[in-house]
């Protein structure tokens, strides 16, 4: 009986396992369908697949090889080249330190020291709760607010040993749940079009509080404006149009009618970077799909 018992039992858990593994199947197959046919398709399916599942599954991988017809290899030197996807499953929050040589010189060692101290593991290495994965990168484009931390996609400037704790609590008690009126991190910018210099401010249409960043778009064959919240950090907007998510929109300067979409790539999503100069010296870059929390602020 127990042995009848015991093979019961392990051919309802073989059931439920190979159920799973279709519905994972399922899921994936519905990613490649959606994205495919996208510029820059096979990021995008990366990205994809590694929001739904944390990582890229080796399963997931071979299935994007099959659906698309790209070689294996192929697909994994994309996985391997942006340091925005991961082969391995990380933690519910990623902490990215900087060790660039501005946020080197200006003491981060010592802060993914203690990041290593306060999370009990090694720089690519994962707290055994699944709660936290730290990583060191190379640059995160804001060496002039360095030393720099990302958490959870928000940027913390001139962080040392003591904020550590601090920002490991923050991420995660959740960082989205951010107030523009007293987080620091939340500031305001002055830009300017990137060719013929002129501003993009726009005070008679504020935007929390602030003058709006004014540009005009082309969003599936059809023309229009937008209103950016120029508090770096923030997301929001306005437009005369309904733009969906994952959508990706064409800016233009209001001024001289040039194409503000830069011939960089956001390293999130693949989609062309839109570049605005940051008055007082500076580059400001967002991404220009609906969205991707893609930008970077260079003010070196």
């Amino acid at each position: 009986m127990l042995d009848q018992q015991a093979t019961v039992n392990n051919s309802v858990a073989g059931q439920e396992k190979r159920a799973a593994g279709n519905e994972e199947a399922v899921q994936v197959d519905d990613i490649i369908a959606k994205h495919q046919a996208d510029r820059g398709g096979l990021i995008t399916i990366l990205e994809k697949i590694q929001a739904r599942y944390g990582y890229l599954p080796a399963k997931a991988l071979r299935a994007v090889s099959e659906e698309t017809g790209r070689s294996l290899v192929d697909i994994y030197r994309v996985a391997t080249f942006y340091r925005a996807f991961s082969l391995k499953p990380r933690g519910k929050h990623l902490c990215s330190v900087c060790l660039g040589t501005a946020c080197h010189v200006r003491g981060a060692p010592r802060v993914e020291q203690e990041f290593e101290k306060q999370l009990q593991v090694k720089p690519g290495q994962t707290t055994p709760d699944k709660e936290f994965t730290l990583e060191t990168v190379n640059c995160l484009g804001a060496c002039a607010l360095g030393p720099v931390v990302v958490a959870d996609g928000r940027y913390f400037s001139g962080v040392n040993t003591l904020r550590v704790k601090q920002i490991i609590e923050a991420a995660r008690t959740g960082l989205d749940k951010t107030d523009i009126r007293t987080d620091p991190r939340v500031f305001p910018l002055t830009v300017s079009c990137p060719r013929c210099n002129q501003t993009l401010m726009d005070s008679t249409y504020p935007i929390e509080g602030s003058p709006s960043i004014r540009v005009a778009m082309t969003l599936n064959g059809k023309q229009g404006w937008l209103r950016l919240s120029a508090l770096y950090g923030s997301d929001s907007f306005a437009s005369n149009h309904r733009i969906p998510l994952d959508t990706v929109v064409r800016f233009f300067c209001p001024h001289c009618h040039s194409e503000m979409n830069g011939r960089t790539w956001c390293p999130d999503c693949s989609a062309p970077m839109v570049t605005m100069i940051v008055r007082g010296g500076g580059i400001l870059q967002l991404c220009s799909r609906r969205g991707c929390k893609g930008h970077m602020l260079d003010m070196c």
